[in-house]
């Protein structure tokens, strides 16, 4: 991560990782397209190539939407009893479209989460 040398107002880590905007001065895009990190803030900056959210987005999408699609599923199955093509119809599109839509937002989050916290990756020093 480059030392920042400029003084900027502190931003909300989540409500700019919600709405997809730089870490630093909360104004710039973070995303150059759906999922994809930009190179750079175009108002601040700030270079991205520090951004590094891993698996963690996948993560948390799979266990919070695992959890209400399988329990809703559940609780439609055991109330009602409706055939599968309904389960199918209903449960597929509603886990696809939220689990995009999560994917983008955890990401925005971990992402500036990340720089708020100056998380980086783990190094190793070797003793002199």
């Amino acid at each position: 991560m480059n030392e920042d040398q400029a003084h900027w107002p502190p931003v909300e880590p989540v409500a700019a990782g919600l709405k997809g905007r730089c870490p630093r001065c909360g104004e710039g895009r973070l995303f150059s397209g759906f999922l994809t990190v930009g190179k750079r803030c175009g108002n601040c900056g700030l270079d991205y190539s520090f951004a590094d959210a891993g698996d963690g987005p996948a993560v948390f999408v799979i266990l919070l939407i695992g959890f209400l699609v399988v329990g809703l599923a559940l609780w439609l199955e055991v109330s009602y009893g409706p055939p599968l093509w309904l389960h199918m119809l209903l449960w597929i599109p509603l886990t696809v479209v939220s689990s995009l839509v999560a994917l983008r937002v955890m990401k925005g989050i971990l992402i500036t989460l990340q720089y708020r916290n100056k998380a980086a990756e783990g190094r190793l020093e070797r003793p002199e």
